[in-house]
């Protein structure tokens, strides 16, 4: 890998994105309204102190899977991907690239979604908010790379977004968001274990149960980091120059 094309490629994509302003509010603006509603719903109870910190991580990384997934699959359809793969760009390039522009926008979506679901829904966190941002980030980074990695294994965008019940509805429904991870059947928490997403709703829901939960959580943001950089590694093997 080239750290100069790696540069210019995040930089490509960002261009495009600037001016993508569908995709831009899929990123910033669906995570809060999502949180807004679910406030909402919930105003008075406190479900959604319980279950806020983890939607936080859950919301970024399905909408970031989603847009990335597509995104990419469309440069390699419409034969972008293929005349840049001529160039001295690499497949590691690419994914780089794309995993630090998303990344960049992950950060602002993370800021976003954190600070309307502290300071506009009244989130009650017992931890710092920085690292709710950090897990957050990183969770959207996931999704990206995820979303990365399943685009070579689709010929349409359809396609694509039919990976989401194969990748992202397992790992929602598992991560103890809807039912704690040790209550689960034995074989569901052994399943369990081995989903990224589970780790960023334990990191979650400790950074807003404890006061002090960097020491604890720092376990989680290893694994889920792992995770990222497995997904981009398979990804860059699997990146196919054309769709068949």
């Amino acid at each position: 890998m080239n750290p100069r094309i790696t540069l210019a490629t995040a930089a490509r994509i960002l261009r495009q994105l600037r001016t993508d302003h569908r995709t831009i509010a899929m990123m910033l603006v669906v995570p809060c309204v999502l949180i807004g509603l679910l406030a909402w719903i919930f105003d008075g109870t406190p479900v959604f102190d319980r279950i806020g910190a983890a939607l936080l991580g859950v919301f970024p990384f399905v909408v970031m899977f989603i847009v990335t997934s597509v995104a990419t699959l469309r440069e390699r359809t419409s034969g972008t991907l293929e005349r840049l793969l001529t160039t001295p760009l690499g497949k590691g390039d690419f994914m780089l690239g794309y995993a630090l522009a998303f990344g960049a926008m992950a950060v602002v979506q993370a800021l976003a979604a954190t600070g309307f679901a502290v300071w506009v829904c009244d989130l009650d966190i017992a931890g710092p908010a920085w690292l709710l941002v950090v897990v957050a980030v990183l969770d959207a980074l996931l999704g990206t790379a995820l979303g990365l990695l399943v685009s070579g294994f689709a010929s349409t965008e359809f396609q694509a977004v039919q990976f989401m019940p194969a990748l992202v509805l397992p790992q929602f429904l598992l991560c103890g968001l809807l039912v704690a991870r040790e209550s689960l059947p034995s074989v569901l928490s052994a399943i369990s274990d081995v989903l990224p997403l589970s780790y960023a709703v334990d990191a979650m829901r400790t950074i807003a149960t404890d006061p002090e939960p960097l020491g604890e959580v720092a376990s989680d943001i290893g694994i889920i980091a792992g995770a990222i950089v497995l997904a981009l590694a398979l990804g860059s093997l699997t990146l196919r120059r054309r769709t068949p």
